[in-house]
C-alpha cells in the first residue's frame, strides 16, 4: 500500500513513516490527515511491525495544518443556522483530533525524529508520540496563538503531562521557538543530535532495540504508561495487576528465562 503524502517502509520490525509532502513544507491537508489516521491504525495491527519511526522528508519536520485547509473552515458561514454552523465545527475539529489520536492509541511505540521546525499542528503530532528526539536546527512552537486561534488537536492537553505547565503555558500565550537544547532541558525532547542524519542514525539504533524486546511487553507498557497517565496511582495499580493477570504467563516469559539461564539472547515470536 502506498501513500499520497507519505513515505512507508518496514524492516528489522521498525516502520519508517516519513511525512512526504516537501513542497507545502509537510504541512497537513485533508488528504495528509487521512493518511496519519490509516498508517498508524495499520501499524497498530501489523504484526511485522513492532516500532514506528515518525520523520519528515524536506527543509522542515512539519508545517502544521496546511492554511487552505483551515481557511475552508470559514466555508460554514454559509450556513444560515449558528447551531448548525457550530456542530459543523465541532465535528471537523473532532476528526483532526481523531488522525493525532490514533498515534496515542497504537499499540507500538512511536519515537518522533524531527528537524527543523516543528510547528502549530507539528507539535500536536509528536506530542502524541511516546518519544521525542530531534537535531540541533530544531524548533518548537504553538503558532496558533499568532493565528488568533487556540491549539485544538491535543498540544494543551498533552504537552502539561510531561513539560511543566507554566513552561507550555508560556509557549502557548507568546507563540516564542523553543530551540534544540531547551527543548531537551524542559523534558519536551529525549535527546537532541548534530544534523538529522546522525539522528536519524541513533534513533534507528534504539528502534530497533526495542524491537528485539517482547512484543507482547512492549504493547503492555505502552498501555500500562498510557492508562497510568490519566488516572491515579491505586487505579493505575489495580489496571496493572489486571494487566498482569491476564498478560504474565505468555510464551515471551519462558522465551526470556530460557535465554538467560543459557547465556543467550532471546527471540520472540510476532
Amino acid at each position: 500500500m502506498s501513500y499520497e503524502h507519505f513515505k512507508y517502509s518496514v524492516e528489522n520490525k521498525v516502520v519508517q513513516v516519513v511525512i512526504n509532502r516537501p513542497e507545502k513544507v509537510n504541512s497537513f491537508n485533508e488528504t495528509t490527515w487521512k493518511e496519519l489516521k490509516a498508517i498508524f491504525e495499520r501499524i497498530d495491527k501489523d504484526p511485522d511491525v513492532r516500532v514506528a519511526v515518525l520523520s519528515g522528508e524536506g527543509k522542515l519536520f512539519c508545517a502544521g495544518i496546511d492554511l487552505q485547509m483551515l481557511m475552508s473552515v470559514k466555508n460554514v458561514e454559509n450556513i444560515e443556522c449558528g447551531g448548525r454552523r457550530s456542530e459543523k465545527i465541532l465535528n471537523f475539529i473532532h476528526e483532526l483530533q481523531d488522525c493525532i489520536n490514533a498515534i496515542e492509541k497504537c499499540s507500538k511505540p512511536v519515537l518522533a525524529a524531527i528537524h527543523n521546525g516543528c510547528i502549530g499542528g507539528g507539535v500536536d503530532i509528536v506530542a502524541a508520540c511516546d518519544m521525542r528526539y530531534c537535531s540541533e536546527d530544531a524548533y518548537f512552537t504553538i503558532k496558533e496563538i499568532d493565528m488568533g486561534m487556540v491549539a485544538d488537536l491535543g498540544t494543551l492537553q498533552r504537552l502539561p503531562k510531561f513539560v511543566k505547565p507554566a513552561v507550555v503555558a508560556e509557549m502557548a500565550f507568546t507563540g516564542r521557538k523553543v530551540g534544540a537544547n531547551e527543548a531537551k532541558e524542559i523534558g519536551l525532547v529525549n535527546n537532541h543530535f548534530t544534523d538529522k542524519e546522525t539522528m536519524l542514525s541513533e534513533v534507528q539504533k534504539l528502534a530497533e532495540m526495542i524491537a528485539s524486546k517482547s512484543p507482547i511487553s512492549i504493547r503492555g507498557t505502552k498501555e500500562i504508561l498510557r492508562h497510568t497517565r490519566d488516572h491515579s496511582v491505586a487505579d493505575g495499580l489495580h489496571h496493572m495487576a489486571v494487566w498482569n493477570s491476564a498478560m504474565l504467563l505468555s510464551d515471551d516469559l519462558t522465551a526470556a528465562f530460557m535465554a538467560a539461564m543459557s547465556k543467550q539472547t532471546p527471540t520472540f515470536k510476532d
